[in-house]
């Protein structure tokens, strides 16, 4: 009976299931130009991954290492501490303006071929591959009940994962961890409780992300799939299926002249949909869930070249290109003001960082005692210097003063040495003569240079206190 101008709909009438579970994903493996730089693109990024923590720089230093305890960062032959924070802000604004840049000219393709869940996943299926063997090999097992050949192919893949999982937890904490030291304790069973957390942690996250989760990372749990639309107009490089010339699908043999029987180039065979690492089918037209892999367009090319068709019915294109066949502008407003922001940061960091001198000093003036006569008759400020020595090794620093003719500088300790990342604190005593202040308050500037770098120089204002110079 309705309800006013609303229906009553019977219980058994809804749709019983609001969620639909999730069906398991079997990619098909292919080959193809594609294929091969999403595998250079793994040897690529994983090589720098597992390669970078045994890359030593220097006097031994590990040339990448994220120092926690020890407040400081080596890159290469630099080496940062908590003050050049800044350093770091600075890279995450110019990566989120290089992932704009990038998306608004090619799309996702940094998800199809460099991003973390990709690649480990590649890896994983492969391995799958290895043990179970292709995608109908893998289904049927999938389907079989549990025996002797399923224990042994599915406990083997279990264990090979488990395996180059913590590889990759021990890998990532190498880089905070000096990793020789790590490959030592881990035998030797003496290990930290925070380095077996995060090994353990990073691994566990590795197998279930590129062992279970799969595609549903890209789909549910990335933000990038949500907002990448934004950073889309209609001259970003997509995977997209050429409608126009696919449609109508359907199967036909090699020798037919489909075109003289209405169908397009699309012969149905869903080789596209079975090679998609996340299941989709793209002739349904731009998904979120597409990666940009080109796995699609590998295996639609090696159909087409069967049928002895022209390949490009799924291609890397533009709607513009796609819709009206107008050729693809690279230079758009977008990408041009991306591209000048991007420009002008990069430049100001590299500049900042190769100007940069890891040496630093804080002076604080002694607040209880404005100034002191001594017994020679000469005004004397105290004040307390914090020299930080943000180097890679350490140096002998000499401490000087102007600003006021001579003004002197006295300490009562003996040399100045500050080791790598030291913070050094030393209490300085400047007089100066009265006549020569012409001024109650007068500004002056502590340098200090290390005897043993020439570049090594730094400089810090401050004010001398005196008494009212008479006229």
């Amino acid at each position: 009976m309705p309800v006013g101008n609303f229906p009553v709909i019977a219980a058994d009438a809804i749709e019983p299931e609001l969620f639909a579970k999730r069906e398991q994903v079997y990619p098909r493996e292919v080959h193809g130009v594609f294929a091969r730089w999403r595998v250079a693109m793994v040897a690529l990024t994983l090589g720098i991954y597992y390669g970078l923590p045994w890359i030593n720089w220097g006097e031994g230093r590990q040339a990448f290492l994220i120092d926690l305890p020890g407040r400081k960062f080596n890159l290469f032959f630099w080496t940062f501490w908590p003050q050049d924070l800044f350093y770091l802000t600075a890279i995450l604004i110019i990566s989120a303006l290089s992932l704009f840049l990038f998306t608004a000219v090619a799309g996702r393709l940094w998800c199809g071929y460099t991003c973390p869940q990709t690649v480990w996943t590649e890896v994983f299926l492969w391995i799958e591959r290895r043990i179970e063997g292709d995608r109908p090999r893998q289904m049927r097992l999938a389907a079989s009940r549990w025996n002797l050949e399923k224990i042994f192919k599915k406990g083997s893949k279990h264990f090979v994962w488990i395996a180059f999982a913590g590889w990759t937890g021990f890998a990532f904490v190498g880089y905070f961890t000096p990793i020789r030291e790590l490959a030592l304790a881990v035998p030797a069973h003496t290990l930290g409780p925070w380095e077996t957390f995060w090994i353990l942690f990073y691994g566990f996250a590795t197998y279930g992300n590129a062992g279970f989760l799969r595609e549903q990372v890209c789909i549910y749990m990335c933000p990038y799939a949500r907002f990448q639309s934004v950073m889309f107009d209609r001259d970003t490089l997509v995977i997209s299926y050429d409608r126009a010339r696919g449609e109508p699908r359907g199967a036909r043999r090699r020798s037919d002249d489909y075109q003289a029987k209405g169908l397009g180039s699309c012969i149905e065979c869903t080789l596209c949909v079975q090679v998609c690492p996340t299941g989709i089918d793209i002739r349904d037209g731009l998904q979120s869930q597409c990666i940009a892999c080109g796995a699609c367009i590998d295996v639609c090319d090696t159909v087409m070249e069967k049928m002895n068709y022209p390949k490009g019915l799924i291609r890397y294109t533009t709607q513009n290109e796609l819709e009206s066949g107008k050729p693809r502008r690279v230079w758009r407003p977008r990408v041009l003001v991306y591209g000048a922001i991007l420009g002008a940061l990069t430049i100001a960091l590299i500049a900042a960082v190769v100007l940069r001198v890891p040496l630093d000093v804080d002076v604080i003036r002694d607040r209880n005692t404005l100034y002191r006569e001594t017994p020679e008759g000469l005004i004397e400020n105290v004040y307390t210097l914090k020299i930080l020595n943000m180097d890679a090794r350490a140096h002998r620093f000499a401490l000087g003063a102007e600003g006021i003719e001579q003004l002197e500088v006295v300490r009562d300790d003996g040399r100045l040495v500050a080791k790598a990342g030291e913070v050094v604190e030393i209490a300085v005593r400047l007089r100066a003569p009265p006549q020569a202040l012409a001024q109650r308050s007068q500004r002056i500037e502590f340098t200090l240079q290390a005897q043993d770098e020439p570049r090594l120089r730094a400089r810090k204002e401050a004010r001398f206190l005196g008494p009212e110079p008479s006229r």
